[in-house]
Parts: structure tokens; sequence; C-alpha cells
């Protein structure tokens, strides 16, 4: 029995090239059970004119097909579909059911209760969009990455492409995060004592559940970063927030008794205030003296714009005090998801088995492709691409945050991707927020940065990486105008 050309449906546009929807379509009609093995395809022909397409396509797309045991070719019979064509078991839909258990009692909100920073889904259909953390497809190097992958995807890297490491890393991106990357912020640290982590946001996740548990008490900065405080709620630990200056995280200000102390010296977040040396000296004296760890987020620091960035704390550790956590998703794209941590070897070995446990190792076809881009020097090509741009912007954000009158809380000495402002006072970001949303401008309002028990509603954040330079004053004279209004 033949198929009809009429049975078939060309997915959507979105979904590939013409040869990959058809083997999309193809496909997906055997695993459903709507062509049985056996059955004779349309020709070439009627099912091109069918769908409106070149016949040379549907022969390719026919062809590959062939290749992966999806279809048979008969001499001079035609395209049947094969006898030996993958089978998906026929068990019976059942429909589901109400929820048995009290979900919503037994996880108590203990994660989802967590403040966020909203963004919209479709953030890119908006013209002002100045939200953090995302990338700008004109600037990023398609091209080498793409040759990079295509490298790794080779049968000389496919131990790395299919082994499970258990607990290991790619010796070869360890190498160059060890030999290239560490000494860029003034660390030296062996193999040994780095991990590989799934993002910062993993990172601190795991330094957070080795250290951290009901009856420690961790500092963290305030405002800080938002992905941290709904982690170390979940850990158990007394969380007290210290309020950050000009100069970041004072150490005179840490509580007695604080068993560890996170903080983003290089780039406070959100603030993007940069800590002086006299004060790093100090907070290490501190972490000796009273006898805490202290985890330093270090994001951004490639984004050091307008001077050179200042050595990392960890650097200055001469006491193993400091676990470093990086990352290379917001520089190189944030899907890519890859960070890592750096700290004594005894710690990272506590962190190595957590990690085991959790999700065994990062994927290995992208360490792999991280390591080449690393070391072909695709990665420094693209900061310096980046800086550039980001400079540029950031000269134009200056000019209309001037030109609307609008007050900066703080941008920074050494650059970074986003200015912290703050509205007038009775203006609640939030509502601001939703009311630009109409206008087609994106902010972040920055309650969630905060410490929820003393949150004020009148600062918010304006980020500059995936804006085009054109757009920007537009999108600040809006932000200028809702905010007169308001």
């Amino acid at each position: 029995m033949s198929i009809p050309p009429e049975a078939f449906v060309l997915p959507g546009a979105g979904r590939g090239s013409l040869q990959q929807r058809i083997r999309q379509m193809v496909t997906e009609g055997i695993l459903a059970g709507r062509f049985r093995q056996g059955q004779k395809m349309p020709s070439s022909r009627g099912l091109a004119g069918h769908l409106g397409i070149s016949r040379i396509t549907v022969t390719l797309a026919y062809a590959e097909l062939v290749s992966s045991d999806y279809l048979t070719a008969r001499g001079r019979s035609g395209y049947f579909v094969s006898e030996n064509a993958p089978r998906v078991p026929d068990l019976p839909l059942r429909a589901p059911k109400a929820e048995g258990a009290d979900f919503a009692r037994l996880a108590q909100g203990r994660f989802s209760s967590t403040a966020q920073v909203a963004r919209p889904v479709d953030w890119e259909a908006y013209p002002y969009g100045f939200i953090y953390g995302q990338a700008d497809p004109s600037l990023f190097d398609h091209q080498n990455w793409r040759l990079c992958a295509v490298r790794a995807l080779g049968r000389r890297d496919f131990g790395a492409l299919t082994q499970d490491y258990y607990d290991r890393d790619d010796p070869l991106l360890i190498e160059h995060v060890v030999r290239s990357i560490l000494p860029r912020r003034g660390i030296a640290a062996e193999p040994e004592e780095v991990l590989l982590t799934m993002g910062a946001q993993n990172a601190l996740w795991i330094a957070a559940a080795v250290l951290l548990g009901p009856g420690r008490r961790v500092a963290v900065e305030n405002p800080g970063y938002t992905g941290l405080r709904g982690l170390l709620a979940a850990s158990g630990a007394e969380v007290l927030s210290v309020d950050v200056d000009e100069g970041g995280l004072p150490p005179e200000a840490l509580p007695k008794g604080v068993d560890v102390v996170f903080t983003t010296a290089s780039h406070q977040c959100p603030t993007n205030a940069t800590m002086p040396l006299d004060r790093r000296l100090a907070l290490l004296e501190a972490a000796g003296r009273e006898g805490f760890v202290i985890i330093e987020d270090d994001y951004e620091f490639e984004m050091s714009l307008l001077k050179p960035v200042a050595p990392a704390l960890k650097s200055l550790d001469s006491e193993g005090r400091v676990v470093y956590a990086g990352s290379f998703s917001k520089s190189v794209f944030p899907g890519m998801r890859l960070g890592y941590l750096v700290g004594p070897a005894s710690f990272i070995r506590e962190a190595r088995a957590l990690r085991l446990m959790m999700l065994r190792h990062p994927p290995g076809h992208i360490q792999r492709t991280v390591a080449y881009f690393l070391s072909l020097g695709h990665y420094d090509a693209l900061i310096n691409r980046m800086r550039a741009a980001y400079k540029r912007r950031r000269q134009v954000m200056e000019e209309a945050i001037q030109a609307q009158g609008l007050m900066v809380a703080g941008q920074g000495g050494f650059g970074g991707s986003s200015f912290w402002m703050r509205a007038p006072e009775g203006v609640d970001t939030e509502v601001l927020a939703e009311a630009l949303r109409a206008e087609g401008v994106l902010i972040e309002p920055g309650r969630a940065f905060f410490d929820p028990a003393r949150a004020p509603r009148n600062y918010y954040r304006l980020a500059y990486s995936s804006i085009p330079p054109a757009r920007i004053p537009e999108g600040i004279a809006r932000i200028g105008r809702a905010i007169r209004g308001a």
C-alpha cells in the first residue's frame, strides 16, 4: 500500500533546511506509527510537486533516510519504509490525572518563592531591551565556534564526545583554564584545584552545598546577586545581609561568627563597584582572624573597558581561604552554561564528589569545543570585539542618561555591561517596568537584588550587552518620559 503525498505536511521554516525538514516529516511519521514498515513512499517527483519544492531536494532527503535505515530503495520500484526502521512501543495513552499529593505543601515554596528579576521569554521582540546577560549575535564569532564544534565532533576526539568522565573533566580544557585564563586574574593553580561546573550559578550552588547547612552563618552583599539568596536559603544556613558602599563589601561591617562570606569584589553585582586593594587585604585579614571562608564570584572581569581590572581577591590569598568562581557564559554566550571553581585541593575534592552525585560532569563535547576555542585564539579575539562594542555602547548610554537627567546609582570604574540606576523616591520600578513594556522597553526592577526585609522599590538596572547603539537614545528617552510622568 502506497502512502499518498497528501499525508505529508512540511514542518515550519524555523526547523532547519528543507532537507532537514523533509527528514523530520518522514521520521516523525514512522516513529508515530502512521507510516508502517514496507509501505511505499511517494515518488520524489510526486512529493516535490505536493510540497512545492525541488525534486532534487526530496531525492537528497530520501538518500539520507536510506543511509540511516528509515527507508530502503528497491531498484526501479522506488522508496519504501524500511523493515529495520526504528519502532516506538505501541502503548495506550492515559489521560493525565489530578495531582494526588499536595506538592505545594511538601515543597513549601522553598524555591519558587525566591524573588527573581522577571524577563519575558520573547525579550528579543522588544526594540529597547536593556536586560542583563543576553548575547548580541552580531558580536559572536559563529564561524570559528562552528569550526571548533565540528573539530570536537571528529573521530580523533570521539572519546571526549562520548565517554563518561565520571568525576573528571576534559584535561585539555583544564590545561587552558590553568595556563591561560586564571593567570589573567593573577591566580596560580594546579589542575587538582579546578572543577568545571554548569555555569557560575552551579558553581555557587556547589560551594554553598559543600560549606553550608543548618547551624551555619553566611554573609552576603546587599544589594547582591539575585540567584544567590535563594540557594543559600535552601541550604538551611542563616543568611545575613551586609550593605555595600562605593567600595563594595566593607569588612568591618561583617557580623561576628560567620562561616562563609560571598562577595563580587572586582565587579559588585549590581552596583558595579570595585573593592579597593586595602579593603581586599582587610577582608583577607578578617577571614584569617575570624576563621571564615570567602567565595569570590568574579563575573564580567573580561569586560574591563576603561582601565585594567584589579587582580582577583583569590590572587592575594596566602592562606587558602578563598574559593573562586568564574564562568565562560557571560563572555562567550549564556546558553553555554560552563563555569569553574578554583580552591584548595581538599575543597575541590568534596565539590567534585558532590558534582558526581548531581550531574557527573558538563557535556564532553562542550568542554572540548571551548578548549579549541581558547587554544586557537578565538576567545581572546571575541573578548576584544566585545570590549570595543561595549565601550561604544557605554558612551552612548552615558550621554543619553545625562540628556534625560536620569540618576546613576552605580556604574563602576572599570566597565562591565550595565548601569545601576535610582529613580526618584515614590517611583516603584516594578510598576514602571510594566508601563515601559507597552512602549517596547525592558528594564530590570531592582527590588529582587535587595534583602527582602528591607528592599527599596526605586532602583533598577539598565544593561547594554544586547541592544544596538542606535536604539539606545530613544530607549533611554522613553524611560525618562515614563519616570517624569510617574
